[in-house]
């Protein structure tokens, strides 16, 4: 009985935690400039998402450690870190995009 109800407990928590996550990326997402990027893409800290995806859910996903879906993200190119081509394109018109802060990573989607 006593091990039925840590379990529970655990699973509670996790489900909290994920709502507190949640709650705090979507409140974090905002449009940024490409100029005030450049400092985490300098320290290998930006990691874009692919059109489509959910910015707020890759950033719960990266804040519960769910190394799982992340490999899978990776593996189909849906999330990388930007490329220098890609820092180099958005650069010159100073792009704007979506992003938000899942320490020590910094999420951006193209708006």
């Amino acid at each position: 009985m006593a091990e039925n109800d840590q379990n529970l407990r655990a699973e509670g928590e996790a489900a909290d935690r994920e709502t507190v996550l949640r709650r705090e990326y979507h409140a974090q997402t905002a449009k940024v400039r490409w100029h005030e990027l450049q400092v985490a893409y300098a320290r290998g800290r930006l990691v874009t998402v692919e059109t489509g995806m959910n910015l707020v859910e890759v950033a719960v996903q990266l804040g519960l450690d769910n190394t799982a879906v992340f490999r899978d993200w990776i593996a189909s190119g849906r999330i990388a870190h930007v490329s220098d081509e890609l820092a180099e394109d958005w650069s010159i018109d100073d792009r704007e995009l979506w992003a938000v802060v899942a320490p020590p990573w910094v999420l951006v989607q193209s708006t």
